[in-house]
């Protein structure tokens, strides 16, 4: 079963130093149709004007996972934790019992572009914990490259779920697949297209919710990154 989701069916909001797109319900954007995705809870795409971003704010039993297309995004909290994820970098924040941080753009004249996850723990009161790291492009061009684990494996990031996100690049004609273990499913995220992603065409932020296949071909229309996952 295939299920596009269109970027421009997306929820969201443009609020002057944020633009904002919600895949899934998140704020005041509401549609019992997109509450979210097997584990997966949000995703959303957001642009943080120079020199703005989120105050201190709280989370609680959640994993969220940030992605920096562009720019740069200054992290601070409660744990002590201070830095900056450039782009390329991926951020893993385990909320658990609970954790305050805050979220800006420490630049005064470029924005940054960031995709930020939200995935159910796979138990509630965890302790908190953020762990952040960059990968080497040159390990996703043509082939995926696993960035988030529950294991760890290939050096990931470790999140408290039985879920697994990769990367891949593409260039204009390649085709990459991966299997999909029974039982399992698959969200397909085009972070840059032209794709064709089991006979559907995606653009730039289209994304495609696989079930019941058995594997996940793509083919590059254009040079493309694809964000995927492997849910249970």
């Amino acid at each position: 079963m295939l299920h596009v989701r269109k970027a421009a069916d997306r929820g969201g909001a443009d609020y002057g130093w944020l633009q904002t797109a919600h895949t899934f319900s998140f704020s005041v954007y509401h549609d019992p149709d997109y509450m979210g995705f097997r584990h997966l809870r949000v995703i959303n795409e957001d642009v943080v004007g120079p020199a703005k971003g989120f105050q201190k704010h709280p989370h609680r039993d959640m994993e969220i996972i940030t992605y920096v297309l562009s720019g740069a995004l200054e992290h601070r909290d409660d744990l002590g934790n201070a830095s900056v994820l450039r782009a390329g970098e991926l951020q893993r924040m385990t909320a658990g019992t609970g954790i305050r941080h805050s979220e800006a753009n420490p630049s005064v004249d470029e924005p940054v572009h960031l995709y930020q996850i939200w995935v159910f723990p796979d138990r509630e009161g965890l302790e908190p914990g953020y762990e952040q790291k960059g990968f080497d492009e040159a390990d996703r061009q043509g082939k995926w490259q696993v960035v988030v684990s529950p294991d760890g494996r290939d050096g990931s990031l470790v999140i408290h779920q039985n879920v697994s996100i990769l990367l891949a690049d593409l260039g204009t004609g390649q085709v990459l697949e991966r299997p999909i273990a029974e039982g399992r499913h698959a969200w397909v995220q085009v972070i840059r297209g032209p794709v064709v992603v089991n006979g559907e065409p995606l653009e730039t932020s289209d994304a495609l919710a696989i079930s019941d296949e058995s594997s996940v071909s793509i083919k590059a229309e254009g040079p493309s990154e694809i964000l995927l996952f492997d849910l249970a």
